[in-house]
């Protein structure tokens, strides 16, 4: 009697399953990778740090120019080694705001957001990702280059009215404040890239919110302006790193919590469009 033996083929292999899980820490690797690797990133937080020291060491120059000559213009008349050292303020916020946009806005003029949502399907980590590596980037940029606008401007007028050092009352909360808002300009520059997917449409808002909405408020009634100005973006921020204050700004504590309510605001709108709609 003879017995037959059955061969049963084994099915064949597939390609196997790359070890690979999408985890917080490699989305933040992925976008500090990302933001390094471009040019502009290079190119635009040197003009942010040097507009913040150069403009700081020219308002320096000229404060102390007029002090010798003996024609102060009135426009420094009440000027300290800290408003001096960070007159370049204004004109960093808009090269970190701007490199903001460009972080995000950026990946969808080229088509390389597809990949990386591919990637990260559940999405909002890479826009928290990106909120949160800029900033960073943004903040010690920011601080170091008020530090050292500080550093060289409080030299500069060393001997007169303005003279002031990192021991005086406000003066270490004013740098640290500088640093904190240009940060947190970054990061609302990434939420405007992320919610108009338009370089040129966010950079429109950016300087539209922080330049040009302040002046367009100055020609509404008094009554008016007092009650609305302190709470736009620009003045709220620039209550943060104020060294004196007057009865119409806000406190900087304040000012930090208004601020942050605008950052929010603007990250949640991004949110709400990366979820909701195609990219």
């Amino acid at each position: 009697m003879s017995t037959l033996t059955a061969t049963v083929e084994a099915p064949p292999a597939g390609p196997a399953r790359p070890a690979y899980r999408v985890t917080g820490r490699r989305v933040l690797s992925s976008e500090w990778a990302k933001l390094w690797s471009l040019r502009s990133t290079w190119i635009t937080l040197g003009l942010g740090l040097l507009f913040l020291v150069a403009f700081g060491l020219i308002a320096s120059s000229r404060y102390k120019s007029g002090i010798d000559s003996g024609h102060l213009d009135h426009d420094f008349a009440q000027s300290t080694a800290v408003s001096l050292s960070l007159f370049g303020t204004n004109f960093a916020q808009l090269a970190l705001g701007v490199l903001g946009v460009l972080v995000t806005a950026g990946e969808y003029s080229t088509g390389m957001i597809r990949s990386t949502l591919a990637a990260v399907p559940r999405r909002l980590p890479v826009l928290w990702s990106k909120a949160a590596v800029f900033g960073l980037v943004a903040l010690v940029v920011a601080t170091l280059g008020a530090f050292v606008a500080f550093g060289f401007g409080s030299g500069l007028v060393s001997g007169t009215p303005a003279a002031m050092s990192l021991t005086h009352a406000g003066v270490l909360r004013s740098l640290l404040g500088a640093g904190l808002y240009l940060g947190l300009v970054g990061v609302i520059g990434t939420a405007l890239g992320a919610l108009l997917r338009s370089v040129a449409g966010g950079i429109s808002v950016l300087v539209a919110t922080l330049m040009l909405i302040p002046g367009l408020i100055s020609l509404l009634p008094s009554s008016w302006q007092d009650n609305i100005s302190p709470y736009l973006p620009s003045n709220a921020g620039e209550s943060m790193f104020a060294l004196t204050h007057d009865s119409t700004a806000l406190a900087p504590a304040a000012g930090l919590l208004v601020f942050l309510g605008w950052t929010a605001l603007a990250l949640t709108g991004a949110a709400y469009r990366l979820v909701r709609s195609d990219v």
